[in-house]
């Protein structure tokens, strides 16, 4: 197994509810899932191979819960990667070199049926996790946006943390909402539906701690 690890940031956006029961082990509260994910590598490796700087994004669609499977995803990948990293990359995303359940990557790969041909495009991405803000373009592939949760009676600003110290993807992360349209081979739409924005830091053995 290649040795590999990523510090960065990400913003996801599914299907569910603000609360998305999915974080805690429950059923998805439409009964099946849309999500995606846009990750900013500040650093990383794989194997020799640096990643600093780069972009990635999933986009995955399962006919019930994601444990149940028969899922389908496409990977997209910086255009500003080389061959190398992209190779990289994409064996990271697809859950290769990683210890069976241990990070979000090999869990949502091992529970999709269909690994649609990986995208090389520019990511034009924007996160503040603090703020609870975000925006992502993937030319003629993704758009997605993060805001707050919004208190219905008065407009301020609510501020939510999900912590999973066991988690595989993150260990804290601010909750807010999101609205991402994609096209291609998964496709769908979403509206103020379930945001997440977090810092991540794995490796192959699953959280860096």
């Amino acid at each position: 197994m290649i040795q590999w690890e990523i510090r960065g940031r990400e913003f996801g956006n599914c299907n569910c509810d603000y609360s998305c029961p999915c974080q805690f082990n429950a059923l998805p509260t439409h009964g099946h899932c849309r999500g995606l994910g846009v990750y900013d590598i500040e650093q990383g490796f794989h194997g020799p191979t640096r990643l600093d700087g780069l972009r990635a994004a999933g986009i995955f669609r399962w006919p019930g819960p994601i444990h149940e499977g028969k899922g389908e995803a496409v990977h997209v990948i910086d255009r500003r990667a080389s061959a190398e990293q992209r190779a990289a990359l994409i064996r990271i995303l697809s859950g290769e070199d990683t210890d069976p359940g241990a990070t979000v990557f090999q869990v949502f790969a091992s529970t999709c049926d269909r690994l649609h041909e990986p995208i090389i495009a520019d990511i034009d991405f924007e996160l503040d996790i603090d703020g609870r803000t975000a925006s992502a373009h993937i030319e003629g592939v993704l758009e997605t946006r993060g805001a707050p949760i919004l208190n219905p009676v008065t407009g301020a600003t609510h501020r939510v943390r999900i912590v999973q110290p066991d988690g595989f993807e993150f260990a804290e992360a601010e909750i807010g909402r999101g609205w991402s349209k994609t096209t291609g081979p998964v496709s769908y739409e979403l509206a103020d539906t379930y945001g997440q924005f977090a810092r991540i830091h794995l490796c192959q053995h699953g959280m860096v701690r």
